[in-house]
């Protein structure tokens, strides 16, 4: 199952199109107030837009996750979706949704996880992850790591190895990272 992207082929096609002069912060939005006044929602949607920092931000997370030699990438539903999807086409990888209950078809296998104030359940194929795969996890942004914890868990109790997961962005003020018990990535960072 393994698939053939070497650490050099990674390398390569990152610095092909990586621009090491883009700031990828100057093209991340800050909504205050969104989705309830006291937050500032860090707005990925106009790096998306933007195809030559989209493609360096892609380069850039090549870079991070082709040294863990993964088989599989796979992306929490759904801005996850946007990061994993594109940089497993990049890697020569497969693609695996981690997603909110009772939106895939088939049978599937879910985790219950606390949240702040409540719960919240993931769920994914239960054909998803062969055992044993190699499964790197991907979202958009790591807050307090509560979803990415139980990503991680549920590939786990699927039988997958995750040898680290990753994000375009991470709040560190909201300690999301300490909830986490594999390596952990973000390419841009920050503090309040």
């Amino acid at each position: 199952m393994r698939a053939f992207i070497t650490k050099d082929r990674a390398r390569r096609m990152s610095r092909l199109d990586a621009d090491p002069n883009i700031d990828l912060r100057d093209h991340i939005r800050g909504i205050p107030d969104f989705p309830k006044p006291g937050i500032l929602f860090y707005d990925i949607s106009t790096l998306l837009r933007h195809g030559h920092a989209w493609r360096t931000a892609m380069a850039r997370l090549a870079d991070i996750v082709a040294p863990h030699k993964p088989d599989l990438l796979a992306g929490i539903e759904s801005r996850g979706f946007l990061v994993a999807a594109p940089l497993a086409l990049e890697l020569g990888l497969g693609f695996v949704m981690l997603r909110k209950p009772r939106k895939l078809p088939g049978l599937t296998i879910g985790l219950n996880y606390a949240l702040e104030y409540g719960t919240d359940r993931i769920e994914m194929q239960a054909d998803a992850v062969p055992p044993g795969s190699r499964v790197v996890v991907l979202d958009d942004l790591l807050a307090t790591g509560g979803t990415m914890a139980a990503g991680i868990s549920l590939l786990r109790q699927a039988g997958a190895t995750v040898p680290c997961a990753a994000c375009l962005i991470e709040l560190t003020f909201l300690g999301g990272r300490s909830r986490l018990d594999v390596p952990f990535e973000a390419l841009i960072a920050y503090d309040a």
